[in-house]
């Protein structure tokens, strides 16, 4: 089961598709042993990159049957949901499933701390005792979460054990609530998104990993790696090869075929399909990304 301890890289799993936009469920066999053997600590599938929001009921829990049997590592399971019956549904399948927790972010309809509050009690009532992770990620949610919300959650639901960190400037919240931590509050892990564009400087201020999808999942366990053994500046050179791709990557509404393009041309899934409405690349943008891979390949030839 999740906890507060869970720490490393959590990769955001994409969900593959065929050309014709159907399941590629022989692509989540190899999607998962890919992110396995490039140092995932755990996966996140069904998040809002893994395009959950476009899946039927039955292909999420297919999904999830299907990267649950194959992989020992812990599965976090998207369940946001506009509704409390379909969350607890699908949680309840997760889990069934052999699933280690589930993610919920807040709906855009909240608007004060209040609401955000009261919602997560909801939350941590309907799932029972399923750990949850809070997505704090308001660029896309639109609700913007302050600090004293989130450790008025943590100290009211025990089975929240994790912040999905994703807000942007965000880097005083990471350092306020571990320093709350030091004065006592209850100290829960924190994974970080965005990418991994600021991935550095979020494990400098006291983040436990990352929680991401960035097509390259070793850079982010290796940055984890050599930060946890006090390698500051070998993590920087690390980061710093990756970081042009990282941030061509992180380009809204166009990221995730730059990285499902990315992940087919690495073996990782064998189409790049985002499934319908979603953008397809130009020859342009291929060629871009060519160059900034092939950039990065010599950078880390270099650091050896």
């Amino acid at each position: 089961m999740l906890d507060e301890t869970a720490k490393g890289v959590f990769t955001i799993a994409v969900t593959p598709f065929l050309p014709d936009g159907a399941l590629d469920l022989d692509s989540v066999d190899r999607m998962v042993d890919f992110y396995a053997e490039r140092g995932a600590s755990g996966l996140t599938i069904l998040g809002m990159m893994g395009e959950a929001g476009k899946l039927s009921a039955s292909e999420s829990e297919a999904v999830v049957k299907r990267v649950t049997a194959r992989t020992s590592l812990p599965v976090v399971v998207g369940v946001s949901a506009a509704g409390f019956a379909p969350m607890q549904a699908l949680a309840g399948k997760a889990m069934d499933a052999g699933a280690a927790g589930v993610m919920v972010a807040p709906p855009h309809t909240l608007k004060t701390d209040g609401q955000i509050v009261g919602y997560y009690h909801n939350v941590a009532e309907v799932l029972g005792e399923t750990p949850f992770v809070l997505q704090d990620f308001p660029l896309v949610t639109d609700v913007v979460v302050p600090v004293e919300v989130i450790l008025q959650i943590v100290a009211d639901c025990p089975t929240c054990v994790m912040l999905k960190h994703e807000d942007w400037p965000g880097l005083e919240k990471i350092s306020a609530l571990r320093a709350a931590s030091s004065a006592g509050a209850r100290r829960i892990s924190i994974l970080c998104g965005n990418g991994g564009l600021f991935l550095l400087e979020e494990m400098l201020r006291g983040a436990d990993g990352a929680m991401t999808g960035f097509a390259y999942p070793e850079m982010m366990a290796d940055v984890v790696s050599e930060m946890k053994v006090g390698d500051v500046a070998r993590a920087r050179d690390i980061f710093d090869a990756y970081l042009p791709l990282v941030r061509y990557e992180s380009q809204p509404g166009v990221g995730l075929a730059i990285r499902k393009h990315t992940l087919a041309n690495r073996g990782a899934i064998a189409h790049p399909t985002v499934r319908k409405p979603g953008p397809s690349l130009t020859e342009a943008t291929v060629a871009e990304v060519a160059a900034l891979v092939a950039r990065q390949e010599r950078r880390l030839a270099a650091l050896g």
